[in-house]
C-alpha cells in the first residue's frame, strides 16, 4: 500500500522518524541532491497551521498509486488523505488503498499512539472508521467539507446520480457517533491570508525547479509553461475537491451534518475558503511538473543491462514529497532558507526504510 509517514520540518515540528521506523536516529539516510536556496527573500504572507495540515491532507488523497485501483471494487468509496497530528507536530501522512481505508491505516500504524491526536481528512470518514478513531481515543477529528470518503455524488452502475441506500445509512451512522463521541468532530477551513495566493504564484514560478525547466529548454516560455501547469492542476483538483453546483453542496453538508454551513453568509465564505486553498495546491503543485524536465529528464543515452539501475522511491513519489517540502515552506518563519522537511517513504524492504532529506 502507497503510504508516506512523517514530514517533520525543522521549524516546529520534531525531527524523529516513525514509530516504525528501524533508522536507529540518523543512520541509513540519503541526501536528496535538491538545493537550498540561500537568497534572502522578504518575509511573505503565511500558511497558518490548521491549512497547512488541510492542504497536506488534499495532497495525501492524490499520493501516487502503485497499481491502478479496480473501477469494480467499489462505487461508492472515494480515496481519502490523513495528517495525524501530535504536539503540534506531523508525526504521520496516510492514503487510503486498494484494502484499507485511511483511518484503518492509521489505527494499525500509530495504534494507543493516535489517543490525544488531531486527524486531518481530505473527507469525512466513513462510520466504520470513525467509530474505531473515536475508540482509539483521538482528540480531533477535522475534515474537508466536500463529498465524503462513503461517496453522496458517486455515478452508479446504471448511469444515475441516485444517493447509494449504503451512503445514506453510514451519513446518518457518522452523525450519530458524532452527537455522542467525546473527540471534537468539525471542519476547519481557515481564510487564506491576503496576498498568499500571488505571493505563492510568485515564489512558484521562480523556483529552483523552474529555473532548471527554462536552463533545459532556453527557448520555453517558464512563465507561460507555469500558467499552464497551474490551470491543469487547477482544473484537477476543482473536480476532485469542490462541488461545483452550490445546491448539490447544500445538500451534502446537510447529510453530513453540517446544516450551519449551508446557509448564508457562511456557505459563500466556505467556498470561497475552499476554491482559495485549492488554488494554493495548484500553484505550488504546478512548481513540479510531471514532465520530462529536472530530474525527470531523460538520458541522451539509453541505459544498458550493465549499468546500475537507480534504487528508491519512484519520481513520482520524489516529486510527490518535494511538493509536501514546498507545502512547509509557507509555513516557517524564516525568510533565508526557507524550511527544510524530512520525507520517510515506505520501501519495499520494511527492515530498511529510507529517509528522504528535501529542501525548499
Amino acid at each position: 500500500m502507497a503510504t508516506t509517514d512523517t514530514v517533520q520540518s525543522n521549524q516546529y515540528l520534531k525531527p524523529t522518524c516513525a514509530a516504525s521506523c528501524n533508522c536507529k536516529g540518523y543512520r541509513d539516510v540519503r541526501e536528496a541532491n535538491t538545493q537550498t536556496d540561500t537568497k534572502v527573500q522578504d518575509h511573505g504572507p503565511r500558511l497558518s497551521k490548521f491549512n497547512l495540515f488541510t492542504l497536506l491532507s488534499l495532497w495525501m488523497e492524490l499520493f501516487p498509486k502503485e497499481e491502478p485501483e479496480d473501477i469494480n471494487q467499489n462505487d461508492f468509496m472515494r480515496g481519502t488523505g490523513l495528517v495525524v497530528v501530535r504536539d503540534q507536530r506531523v508525526v504521520g501522512l496516510h492514503c487510503s488503498g486498494p484494502e484499507l481505508h485511511v483511518g484503518q491505516v492509521a489505527v494499525i500504524r500509530h495504534g494507543p499512539r493516535l489517543a490525544a491526536s488531531d486527524l486531518y481528512f481530505s473527507r469525512r470518514p466513513c462510520a466504520t472508521c470513525l467509530k474505531m478513531l473515536i475508540n482509539a481515543g483521538v482528540s480531533r477529528i477535522s475534515f474537508w467539507p466536500g463529498d465524503p470518503e462513503m461517496s453522496l455524488l458517486a455515478v452508479r452502475p446504471n448511469g444515475t446520480d441516485s444517493i447509494s441506500q449504503e451512503a445514506m445509512w453510514d451519513a446518518i451512522a457518522s452523525e450519530k457517533l458524532k452527537s455522542n463521541s467525546r473527540p471534537h468532530i468539525s471542519v476547519v477551513v481557515q481564510p487564506v491570508a491576503p496576498g498568499l495566493q500571488q505571493f505563492v504564484e510568485e515564489t512558484s514560478r521562480g523556483c529552483d525547479f523552474m529555473e532548471r525547466v527554462s536552463g533545459d529548454d532556453p527557448e520555453l516560455d517558464a512563465g507561460d509553461f507555469y500558467r499552464k501547469q497551474r490551470r491543469r492542476n487547477l482544473d484537477t483538483f476543482s473536480e476532485e475537491f469542490l462541488i461545483p453546483h452550490e445546491q448539490c453542496h447544500r445538500d451534502i453538508l446537510t447529510k453530513i451534518g453540517l446544516e450551519n454551513f449551508s446557509t448564508e453568509p457562511y456557505f459563500s465564505n466556505l467556498r470561497q475558503n475552499m476554491r482559495e486553498l485549492v488554488g494554493v495546491l495548484a500553484s505550488v503543485a504546478a512548481s513540479v511538473p510531471l514532465l520530462q524536465h529536472g530530474f525527470y529528464k531523460k538520458d541522451s543515452q539509453p541505459a544498458t543491462s550493465e549499468q546500475p539501475q537507480p534504487q528508491g522511491v519512484s519520481q513520482e513519489i520524489a516529486r510527490h514529497c518535494i511538493v509536501q517540502a514546498r507545502l512547509l515552506a509557507y509555513r516557517t518563519e524564516d525568510p533565508k532558507v526557507g524550511v527544510g522537511a524530512v520525507i520517510w517513504a515506505e520501501g519495499k524492504s520494511v527492515s530498511k526504510p529510507l529517509l528522504y532529506f528535501l529542501s525548499s
